[in-house]
C-alpha cells in the first residue's frame, strides 16, 4: 500500500508523487500520500501520510499525519500525529497523540488537546499541601 508503516492504514486515495509539484488547497475523505512539493494548505477526514523526500509548506487540519519527509506550517490533527526518524517538523502542533521517533527533528510548540468528555478536574486535598484546617 505505498509504503505506509501501518497495516491497519485505510487504502491510499490519492497521491502526489516524488519530482511532482502543487501549489493550492488539498480537501480529502479517507487517505492521502504526498512524496513530492506541496505549498498551501490541506483539510481532511482521514491520514495524511508525507514521505521521505517530501517538501510541505501548510497549515495542515485533518484527523492523522504521518510525517517521514519535511513539513513547514501548523498542524491541527484530531487524532495523531507521528514522525518518524527521517522526519522533520518546524511548526507548531495541536494534537492528543503525538510521537516523534529517535533521529526526528522538530521545532516549534506543541499542545496536547482532549475533548471535553475526557477532562475530570479532581478535588485538591488540602492536606496534600501541609494545610490542616
Amino acid at each position: 500500500m505505498l509504503g505506509l508503516k501501518k497495516k491497519d492504514e485505510e487504502e491510499v486515495r490519492a497521491f502526489l508523487g516524488k519530482g511532482a509539484e502543487f501549489s493550492g488547497k488539498l480537501m480529502f475523505n479517507g487517505s492521502v500520500r504526498i512524496d513530492g512539493d506541496f505549498k498551501g494548505d490541506i483539510f481532511g477526514n482521514g491520514t495524511l501520510v508525507i514521505g521521505e523526500g517530501a517538501g510541505i509548506e501548510a497549515d495542515i487540519h485533518v484527523d492523522s499525519v504521518l510525517v517521514s519527509g519535511e513539513v513547514r506550517g501548523q498542524i491541527d490533527v484530531k487524532k495523531s500525529l507521528k514522525i518518524y526518524s527521517t522526519g522533520k517538523l518546524l511548526g507548531d502542533v495541536n494534537a492528543p497523540s503525538f510521537a516523534i521517533e529517535e533521529g526526528a527533528f522538530f521545532e516549534g510548540t506543541c499542545h496536547m488537546t482532549r475533548s471535553e468528555a475526557e477532562v475530570h478536574p479532581l478535588p485538591l486535598d488540602r492536606t496534600a499541601f501541609g494545610d490542616k484546617r
